[in-house]
């Protein structure tokens, strides 16, 4: 999983997937962080993202990095706790003007049963399980 993560971090930018009703919905994301053992993305519960994912936990994440591209498939799930929030925000703390980890708007989700597959033209598809 920490392998995943530093990859997130370096791309800065990943794109992750929804789905609204029958509809795929894509849009960039740039938070990931590590609490607790688990790889967490933020958001606010006023976005439709946040609904979408309420709707429906399944999400892919997609990001490249010059040759090599990472596809992540996982369920989210929710974590209110304010400790996991304040986590995420002392990694963003440019998100600190927007959110807090007491306010009623500020999500962040966690990735269960993520498998995530590093791809490349020049080798095979590598999977890592978490």
């Amino acid at each position: 999983m920490n392998e995943v993560y530093d990859f997130l971090k370096k791309c800065q930018t990943y794109f992750l997937a929804t789905i609204d009703g029958d509809q795929p919905r894509v849009r960039p994301f740039g938070t990931i962080d590590i609490f607790e053992g688990k790889l967490y993305i933020q958001t606010g519960k006023v976005k439709k993202v946040s609904k979408q994912m309420q709707a429906n936990p399944r999400v892919e994440i997609c990001a490249v990095d010059g040759g090599v591209w990472l596809r992540i498939a996982a369920t989210v799930v929710r974590d209110d706790r304010f400790e996991a929030k304040q986590h995420m925000l002392d990694a963003y703390p440019t998100l600190q003007d927007l959110y807090k980890p007491d306010d009623d708007n500020t999500e962040v989700l966690y990735l269960k049963d993520a498998t995530a597959t590093f791809y490349s033209f020049t080798a095979e598809p590598r999977e890592i399980r978490f």
